[in-house]
């Protein structure tokens, strides 16, 4: 591959990648309202098929998200999934891949600050993107000066580009300072989510995250990992979460389509647990790697498979 594939998919037409362009001028403001969504897919283990991890889901809230910035989209969530396979078929991927569909304002550009004038369009992409899933990745990770953005101000559970400048303030933030992650908190002062991430600690036999009035994303990784969990035996609460009760976690991890699952083992200089990723995440990341490759067929209702098996 040359770099990028050789197709996408632009408003219901598969595109030669050198052929999919805006004019300069649509740029800035047809992107501030607009939406996406991330969305991985795996190699099998026998290395010949490609899943795609709950495609129908990120589907939905695709529409969900087009709904609430008033770019309402025409296609129904099966036709979404249609046009995503068909654009993996097209390109041929086998590899772990990174897909992101985007929807945009477009039409007459003079019509964008009228409501009932607004024109969607819209692409899908893909990339390589290996997973690093099972490689012992973690992280140090210190609360942000920045607030996270809440539901009367921009709505955050919802994946709006525009949302993303918050947590890029506080990713350079402590980037800047030294670390690798940054974690925010709500205007009431709980913990919400990292910059493109869901917060989960462990405590005993709890696994506990900030609730969906916390100002965190939807996350379709959450849920899921919060199935898993209970399937394990724990327990799971979904409450408010205090600043300091990261400081005396026993683990705690980042979860979402891009950070899979991404074990903190220090925040704000406070080691957690022991300094190394703990049974839970890993066991967590061992059982979500196994669901990806097709090997776990508990879940298996929540990859779509791209090519036929055999």
């Amino acid at each position: 591959m040359a770099g990028h594939p050789q197709y996408l998919w632009h408003n219901g037409e598969l595109v030669k990648w050198e052929d999919a362009t805006v004019h300069l001028t649509d740029l800035a403001w047809g992107a501030v309202g607009a939406v996406f969504e991330g969305i991985r897919a795996y190699t099998t283990e026998d290395g010949n098929g490609l899943n795609v991890f709950r495609l129908p889901e990120h589907m939905q809230r695709l529409r969900d998200s087009s709904r609430m910035v008033r770019l309402p989209i025409d296609w129904n969530v099966d036709e979404l999934v249609g046009f995503t396979l068909d654009l993996l078929r097209a390109n041929d991927i086998h590899e772990d891949t990174y897909i992101f569909p985007l929807v945009y304002s477009g039409g007459d550009p003079a019509k964008r600050n009228d409501p009932t004038s607004l024109t969607a369009a819209m692409y899908i992409r893909t990339n390589p993107s290996a997973t690093h899933l099972c490689t012992n990745k973690t992280q140090r990770a210190k609360v942000s000066s920045w607030t996270r953005i809440s539901d009367n101000v921009m709505p955050p559970r919802i994946k709006n580009i525009s949302n993303y400048r918050n947590g890029h303030l506080a990713l350079h933030e402590v980037k800047l300072d030294g670390y690798d992650a940054a974690v925010l908190l709500n205007p009431q002062g709980k913990v919400a989510e990292a910059p493109g991430a869901c917060i989960m600690l462990v405590k005993g036999n709890q696994l506990i995250t900030p609730d969906t009035s916390s100002g965190i994303l939807e996350s379709i990784t959450r849920d899921a990992i919060m199935v898993m969990a209970r399937d394990m035996g724990m327990d799971v609460v979904e409450r408010q979460v205090d600043r300091t009760e990261l400081y005396l976690a026993e683990e705690i991890f980042l979860c979402g389509t891009a950070f899979e699952i991404t074990s903190i083992t220090e925040i704000d200089r406070y080691t957690v647990g022991n300094g190394e990723m703990g049974p839970v995440t890993s066991r967590l990341e061992r059982d979500l790697l196994d669901i990806f490759r097709g090997v776990n067929q508990t879940y298996a209702n929540w990859v779509t498979p791209v090519y036929p098996a055999g």
